[in-house]
């Protein structure tokens, strides 16, 4: 398969990090880009305050989900993205990618949505 993490980055343009991942990759996952939108609507922003967990990675963790059909699939595959990103990014939590009380950004949005479907596509497809 071709990489859909340009066109990813490019759709967090007009939505939050879960939905530009999830809505990229919403045909293979078997439900549309509606379907998609609504799905991620709350996980923007790590969950809506930036405390939880990146909504790109978020958004990840629903195309698993949806792709695999199954529970230990899921969990086994969404570590390897996690543990991957971390080490890629130093963090996976929204607010410390961000530099929220430290200053620092370590990832644009962008880069966070390029990193987990980058990430998605070497464990999944």
């Amino acid at each position: 398969m071709e990489t859909r993490k340009h066109l990813a980055a490019e759709r967090k343009k007009t939505c939050n990090c879960a939905q530009a991942v999830i809505a990229t990759y919403a045909d293979l996952a078997g439900i549309t880009e509606e379907q998609a939108m609504a799905l991620g609507n709350a996980f923007g922003s790590g969950m809506g305050n930036m405390e939880g967990t990146c909504g790109a990675l978020t958004g990840a963790a629903m195309v698993v989900g949806l792709v695999t059909g199954d529970k230990l699939r899921s969990r086994q595959v969404m570590s390897k993205i996690m543990t991957k990103f971390n080490a890629r990014n130093g963090a996976t939590q929204c607010k410390l990618l961000k530099g929220v009380g430290t200053g620092k950004v370590l990832r644009s949005c962008e880069g966070c949505v390029a990193d987990a479907s980058e990430l998605l596509e070497q464990e999944l497809f």
